[in-house]
């Protein structure tokens, strides 16, 4: 060894014992134990059902407790045929808001449908199912001229509905003629247009065609969404637009598609709503877009995308006619039952915020 080597040894030395003392634990985090709390939070954001059915079973017991009058068949089938249009309308309103969008251009377009399938058959002569499927071509139509403007023209869909609603709603007024299509006529020359408002007796309960055709609706609806490539391209575009433009989903023509389907479902609302009134009034059902979001939202659908569906929505329409019938039986006044649906929507928007935080 020479006299070189010695001091490189003496380093190497030092710094092997410095190693052994060195503190060999290696790093370590807190464990995050999962509460029961936490666990809820967790079930609420994978399962956004469970609340409106919690809410529809708990306020259905309370208003039975307030009014044993409530629940029976005859009070609970009432609010069944009672939120029959909205109910459908909603359906359409969920696809919207699953791509974080919303449409406020329902009304309009079902009013504006079921003008159009009422006219044509009554005053022209044109048979029942030929109208029907114009009224639904138009309602398609409005609805992809929401899209088209939304994802080519690069609008916000707030400001897209807000302008066609009143586009829309000029056009009603323009092709009504501000007069009512009276159920005399519509009885007479197309009764077919009718069908969804006949009633269906069981035992002491009767709902109309137009609850099964709701019923029906939400299951075909709901099928698509959770059982095909298309629907899961919706869920992905409302949860992050840009990564599903990354993962290949034509996220324009998705949206586009999303918009007309919506139309359509408005169409056949405005198909189902002929019979659930008896005839078709310009200012009839000026509300549903407001109504249906109310619906929508209650239902555990978030505003901001990507969570929700159809079961919700139906719940959510559901729970607002439970809560109007209730209340009325309860002989609440009729600004009071706002003030209660009101109360109702912003605690569902508060818990859709908490509920997004959670983390697995």
């Amino acid at each position: 060894m020479t006299e070189t080597d010695a001091p490189q040894q003496g380093r190497k030395q030092s710094f092997e014992e410095r190693l052994d003392q060195a503190d060999s634990a290696v790093a370590t985090f807190a464990r995050d134990d999962k509460t029961l709390f936490h666990i809820v939070r967790v079930f609420l954001r994978d399962y956004p059902v469970a609340i409106p059915a919690m809410v529809m079973v708990l306020s259905i017991i309370v208003f039975g407790l307030i009014n044993p009058n409530f629940i029976t068949p005859n009070t609970l089938s009432l609010v069944m045929k009672q939120i029959t249009v909205i109910g459908i309308v909603a359906l359409a309103q969920t696809l919207v808001i699953l791509t974080a969008g919303i449409d406020l251009s329902v009304s309009a377009i079902l009013v504006l449908s079921s003008f159009v399938m009422g006219k044509i058959a009554v005053e022209t002569g044109v048979p029942v199912p030929i109208s029907i499927a114009i009224g639904l071509a138009i309602a398609t139509f409005m609805g992809a001229v929401n899209g088209v403007l939304v994802t080519k023209v690069k609008l916000p869909p707030f400001i897209v509905t807000l302008g066609t609603l009143s586009i829309f709603t000029a056009l009603k007024l323009w092709y009504s003629k501000s007069q009512s299509l009276r159920s005399a006529d519509v009885q007479e020359h197309a009764p077919s247009l009718l069908w969804f408002g006949k009633p269906i007796t069981m035992g002491s309960a009767t709902i109309i065609y137009g609850v099964v055709a709701l019923i029906v609706a939400a299951m075909i609806v709901s099928y698509i969404l959770r059982q095909t490539a298309w629907g899961r391209h919706v869920y992905a575009i409302g949860d992050d637009p840009e990564a599903a433009a990354l993962s290949g989903i034509n996220v324009d023509r998705t949206l586009i598609q999303v918009y007309a389907f919506a139309g359509l479902i408005c169409g056949f609302a405005g198909w189902v709503s002929i019979g659930r009134v008896g005839s078709v009034s310009p200012i009839g059902f000026e509300t549903a877009n407001l109504d249906s979001i109310t619906a929508v939202v209650i239902g555990g659908t978030s505003l901001f995308g990507g969570r929700g569906g159809i079961a919700g929505s139906v719940l959510g329409a559901i729970i607002v006619g439970v809560f109007n019938t209730g209340l009325v039986l309860a002989r609440v006044d009729n600004y009071w039952q706002q003030f209660a649906v009101g109360c109702l929507v912003i605690i569902a928007v508060a818990l859709d915020q908490w509920i997004r935080r959670a983390t697995k």
